[in-house]
C-alpha cells in the first residue's frame, strides 16, 4: 500500500504543468503530509525504512532523489528533531 501512494506521489510531483494542474497538485501533496504526520512513531520509523529499501533498489536518478527525500519532505523526520 505504501508504494503505491509513493508512486502516486511521485507521478504528481514529475507531472508538467499541462498534464495536471500545478495547484490541485500541491493540494494532493500538502494533505498527504498532513496524513503522513499524523503516523505514530512506530509507522513513521517503518515507513522512513521502506523508502530507504525502495530507494536504494531505485535505477532512475530522479525517483531515486524522490525517494531519498520523502522523509524530510514529507515530514517523517520530525519526531527525530
Amino acid at each position: 500500500m505504501a508504494e503505491a501512494l509513493v508512486d502516486v506521489l511521485w507521478f504528481i510531483e514529475s507531472c508538467e504543468d499541462e498534464q495536471m494542474d500545478p495547484d490541485d497538485a500541491v493540494k494532493v501533496l500538502e494533505g498527504t503530509g498532513h496524513l503522513v504526520s499524523r503516523l505514530s512513531s512506530a509507522q513513521r520509523s517503518e515507513f522512513t525504512d521502506l523508502l530507504g529499501t525502495m530507494a536504494e533498489g531505485e535505477p532512475d536518478p530522479g525517483r531515486r532523489e524522490f525517494l531519498e527525500g520523502f522523509p524530510e519532505g514529507f515530514g517523517l523526520l520530525d519526531d527525530a528533531v
